[in-house]
């Protein structure tokens, strides 16, 4: 509580010490795409005669307040025009400017931005020219990402970032909309993140940070953070078919369900809905299949309040191979594509209800309010070690859980100044509710019979949180920005293997966090980033071992730039450190606890987006991180499946209309699969390809993943198994088969719905 009254007193103290002052000449502004009047989040705003840039926010919006004169404004995003105004044309205190949709263009991108921004240049030339066309693109979009799936597609992908092997996301925070999609405490694995309930094509926009920096995010944010944003909007109603080798057929509609009339008025509401099955590519069918359904309703409340509420409902099932032994293929027993257990699989579905209110205050000032809810269950059937444990009926488990999750997140954002000098305040609260039914773990043959339940109880899991977070600009060259949050957690577990035992814990942790910007020009941006992050672990261990285990801390640092050369070439590099704390992480797997040590990683990131013609694109993303644990012996001291290097880029050819491409690659370097790197997990190099020809009312398309029919391990991990009738069990390498080559279909068609009113 002393750590909740120190964080609340400095809130009110920058709040009182801080007063509002309207500026002689201010105004403010929204920018919406021309003829859809749909928001533009993330435009760039120049202000003349000053060096002065601003970015409009998820309302489109930007306020400006100067006590000098500005001649006009130029208003800039990648894949519209240009517009500049003259400061008489907007004398009026709210004004809309609107920007008319053309060819991608890096010139478009501004460096300097506000405070913090130093990825968004970089997000908004991807989002706009590469798209997301696969539920496999959502995470990868974020440069250094990388993912791999071994349970057969429904499962979550397990993750890769800065030399992490995350699992499936205990070390990055996930949401959509606002809404957290990491699930603590889960039967598989701590901060479990599957996003296959996010419909591909209503992605707008993606915003990620790396680093443990930033005020607003806490739980999981180690290596960082991702968010995606929803459209509100729909430029037109859209249909799309797709059908693909292996049986693959994907269907999706996307339908507007007001007229334009409702649309110039700030008022939208869409339904879309997907399907997909396949039988993938492994000899034993898969029959998967996932359908979603997703509902928004997006509009302006009077003057001041905009109100998004959405609904979405999520379920899937499919049957999976699972990691097979490399001895069980090069003696012959299996194929590359084969199985041991071919009864893996599960069943998870999940349902969203989202509502966010934002309401705009005098000088530009804003309050964000929002409530979330969600039904969430899973059902994995799994079997890593075949006959090592029961050399009669199999290894197989079973992980299950039924989850209620709801939460609110609360900000208010001011903008006010010291003198010249500008102020941005965020003050924040969140609270995260997560309260798990029979979450289980118990030892399965065939899938349908019990053999041994190993855990089974309830969870309770309470996370809140207050933060500050505050931007001083001095001057157009320096800024800096200081947070400080503070989370509380409070646990429960009631073992109901254990005559329904209650155990409880509770722990909090202040996180600190300072980050440095420099702008010697308009084209160069620098940082210098700081702070403290964490994960929690899962309550099962919490309650066991308490105190620093339950909420171990990370520290990193950044050392970027951003770079805008000439006008068509873009480049972000960055220096980087992480030092995670002794930490217990609980492997659903097995129902253990198992101890990680402490960890120290450094690294390299680059990001290069050159634009050589009016039409072409190239762009390159390589990533170096060396990890190893701090107190183990040198030699033993490799962290297991931790990347060295990776590397993902493409070439793009992106017209209006017509024929529109890409190919890309993605390589990943040989890394350690143990401790001692006597085990390696081999790397990969995989090519796709798109191509689509596009014209004003339909679009035909065909992709290729793995152009060159690579043969590829996509998981890997070093595990000990024993196969029937093996007198002894064996460790090495266990993997997933990574896509062979596969082509795949697609015919979409797009008419305007709203134009029925």
């Amino acid at each position: 509580m002393k750590f909740f009254t120190l964080l609340l007193a400095l809130v009110f103290f920058s709040t009182a010490t801080f007063p509002q002052e309207g500026k002689p000449f201010s105004g403010r502004a929204t920018v919406r795409e021309a003829g859809t009047n749909i928001p533009i989040e993330g435009a760039s705003v120049r202000i003349y005669p000053l060096r002065l840039v601003t970015i409009t926010d998820e309302q489109g919006a930007f306020t400006i307040k100067s006590s000098q004169s500005i001649d006009s404004l130029a208003v800039s995003v990648i894949g519209f025009g240009t517009t500049i105004i003259g400061w008489d044309e907007l004398a009026a205190a709210d004004f809309i400017i609107t920007l008319t949709r053309q060819t991608a263009e890096l010139s478009s991108v501004i460096v300097s931005l506000s405070a913090g921004d130093q990825f968004r240049p970089i997000s908004k030339a991807d989002i706009h020219l590469r798209g997301i066309n696969n539920s496999q693109e959502v995470l990868p979009i974020v440069p250094g990402l990388f993912i791999g799936q071994h349970a057969g597609g429904g499962k979550a992908e397990q993750i890769f970032l800065r030399g992490f092997d995350i699992d499936h996301g205990t070390d990055i925070n996930i949401g959509v909309d606002g809404m957290p999609v990491n699930m603590v405490s889960h039967a598989h694995g701590q901060g479990y993140a599957d996003l296959h309930f996010v419909i591909p094509e209503l992605v707008e926009n993606v915003q990620f940070k790396k680093g443990p920096y930033h005020a607003s995010k806490g739980n999981l944010t180690t290596t960082g953070f991702v968010d995606f944003r929803t459209r509100n909007m729909l430029p037109a109603s859209t249909v799309t078919f797709e059908a693909g080798l292996f049986n693959t057929y994907r269907g999706v509609g996307m339908l507007n369900l007001l007229g334009n009339k409702s649309r110039q008025k700030n008022q939208s509401a869409y339904i879309a809905a997907e399907y997909m099955y396949t039988d993938g590519y492994f000899e034993h069918p898969q029959h998967f299949n996932r359908l979603n359904i997703f509902g928004k309703y997006y509009g302006k409340l009077g003057r001041n309040n905009t109100l998004s509420v959405s609904l979405s409902n999520f379920h899937s099932k499919w049957k999976a191979s699972g990691q097979i032994p490399e001895r069980a293929v090069n003696n012959g027993l299996i194929s590359f594509f084969g199985a041991i257990d071919p009864n893996e699989g599960g069943n998870t579905g999940r349902t969203n209800v989202n509502a966010q209110l934002t309401t705009a205050l005098r000088n530009g000032n804003y309050l964000k309010n929002q409530l979330y809810y969600t039904k969430y269950d899973f059902e994995l059937y799994s079997n890593f070690t075949f006959f090592n444990v029961d050399s009669i009926n199999g290894d197989q488990i079973k992980q299950k859980e039924i989850r209620d999750l709801a939460g609110y997140n609360g900000s208010y954002t001011s903008i006010h100044y010291i003198g010249n000098i500008k102020v941005t305040s965020e003050m924040g609260l969140t609270a995260r509710y997560d309260q798990t039914s029979n979450s289980e773990l118990s030892r399965t043959k065939n899938r349908a019979q019990l053999i041994e339940r190993l855990k089974l109880g309830d969870i309770q899991e309470l996370n809140t949180a207050v933060y500050l977070d505050e931007t001083f600009r001095f001057t157009e060259k320096f800024s800096i920005n200081a947070g400080l949050r503070f989370d509380q957690f409070n646990m429960s577990y009631r073992d109901k293997l254990d005559n329904n035992t209650l155990k409880k814990t509770s722990s909090g942790m202040l996180s600190p966090k300072l980050n440095l910007y420099y702008y010697p020009n308009t084209s160069t941006e620098i940082y210098l980033t700081a702070g403290k992050g964490f994960h929690s672990n899962d309550t099962r261990v919490a309650v066991e071992k308490g105190g620093r285990e339950t909420l171990p801390a990370a520290y990193g640092a950044d050392l970027g730039v951003v770079l805008k050369p000439a006008r068509n070439l873009l480049i972000n590099a960055a220096a980087w450190w992480l030092y995670s704390e002794q930490e217990f992480v609980y492997v659903g797997d097995e129902g253990i606890v198992e101890p990680s040590g402490e960890t120290r990683r450094l690294g390299l990131d680059l990001s290069i987006r050159y634009q050589p013609a009016a039409k072409l694109f190239i762009d390159i993303d390589a990533n170096y991180s060396r990890g190893r644990a701090v107190k183990e012996p040198k030699g033993f001291d490799f962290i297991p499946l931790a990347p060295a290097f990776t590397s993902a880029g493409g070439l793009t050819y992106k017209s209006k209309t017509g024929l529109n491409g890409s190919i890309r690659y993605r390589y990943m370097y040989d890394r350690p699969a143990n401790e001692d790197k006597s085990v390696i997990a081999k790397g990969y190099f995989i090519n796709d390809l798109v191509l689509k020809y596009s014209k004003a009312s339909y679009e035909l398309g065909v992709s290729a993943q793995n152009l060159f029919d690579v043969r590829w391990k996509e998981t890997q991990f070093d595990t000990e198994s024993r196969l029937k009738d093996e007198p002894a069990p064996v460790s090495e390498i266990h993997f997933t088969p990574g896509t062979p080559f596969f082509i795949k279909f697609s015919f979409s068609y797009f008419f305007n719905a709203s134009n029925k009113q």
